[in-house]
């Protein structure tokens, strides 16, 4: 896939790059799904392949899929490239943290000179997930940085990182993308989707092609038709509200709960934009609420009966009154 809308990130990489004043750890910040993995991977690629040869002369990041650097790194067989992400645990789920044996592994990439060119790379994604043991084995990486080395640190939440690791880092904020670049990528990446799917997609996923993808994914459409219902009428039964609550509370529902919690707030977004006075004002409130508790819930481990019948309340604060007019 390619990496749309992140040109302002893309020229500030280039031109460190092409000035031969690369900094040696980036951190690459920015909401997610918005291309900050895609971004470390291909200024990785471009690196490697540039400094092995032969010469890359398309634009900015791009590399040939045929360039013979592309290959192993597609294949996970380059020995000059590392990346770093959770790994799954015996049971198959992914480790809750990038753990510490992971980073020290890094120690194997740095014992022994490089391969095929000076240049080695490691792509950290996300950096969020480090153990606290791992980090701080990273931080002893990041202050004596091994020679022509450079790593490529994904977060999603910048603030909760180290401070010494954030001061030796360059960070490149990677921003939401604008409507143009959001249609040119999920017509990239969803090109058997119609039109006007992609478009209610980009709508629902602000700026996140991520998002984007994973509504696409788990078919959140009647999640959404229940979610506009609850607006609408506010669910004086409570019936859809403990509809959804009973549906999303199973063990196997947990990528569409997750999902849902994403859904409301951008549904009640959508809903402030289309209205005025006293009900626009309660969508907005709703929709700070829905934030917070989108971001709460999943690090509380609220239970998701309980949370999703939540987030059912905030929406059916948004309906309409007889007071509205």
């Amino acid at each position: 896939m390619s990496l749309y809308g992140q040109d302002r990130a893309v020229a500030a990489f280039t031109a460190a790059r092409d000035s031969g004043t690369l900094h040696h750890a980036w951190l690459l910040t920015g909401p997610r799904g918005v291309g900050k993995a895609r971004f470390a991977d291909l200024a990785s690629l471009r690196l490697l392949a540039e400094a092995a040869g032969p010469a890359v002369t398309l634009p900015s990041l791009a590399t040939p899929e045929d360039h013979p650097i592309a290959a192993l790194i597609a294949a996970g067989s380059h020995p000059d490239f590392r990346r770093l992400e959770r790994e799954p645990n015996d049971k198959g789920d992914l480790r809750r943290n990038i753990t510490i044996a992971q980073v020290r592994k890094l120690g194997d990439l740095f014992a022994l000179a490089p391969a095929l060119s000076p240049w080695r790379a490691v792509v950290i994604d996300c950096v969020d997930d480090l153990e606290p043991n791992a980090a701080n084995a990273l931080l002893k990486m990041l202050e004596e940085p091994p020679a022509n080395s450079i790593f490529f640190l994904v977060s999603h939440a910048p603030g909760r990182l180290l401070p010494t690791i954030r001061s030796r880092c360059r960070r490149v904020d990677l921003a939401r993308l604008d409507d143009a670049a959001m249609t040119s990528a999920l017509a990239e990446v969803l090109p058997d989707v119609p039109e006007h799917k992609r478009d209610k997609l980009a709508a629902l996923a602000n700026g996140s092609v991520g998002r984007a993808l994973a509504f696409a994914e788990l078919d959140l459409a009647p999640l959404e038709a229940e979610a506009a219902a609850i607006m609408q009428d506010g669910d004086p039964r409570n019936l859809r509200r403990s509809k959804l609550a009973g549906a999303l509370a199973l063990k196997a529902a947990a990528p569409r709960y997750l999902a849902f919690l994403e859904l409301a707030p951008a549904l009640i977004a959508r809903e402030a934009k289309v209205h005025e006075g006293a009900r626009r004002q309660r969508a907005l409130d709703a929709y700070a609420k829905a934030r917070e508790t989108a971001a709460m819930a999943p690090r509380l481990s609220l239970d998701p009966a309980a949370a999703t019948f939540q987030m059912g309340n905030i929406l059916a604060s948004v309906a309409a009154t007889t007071g509205d007019g």
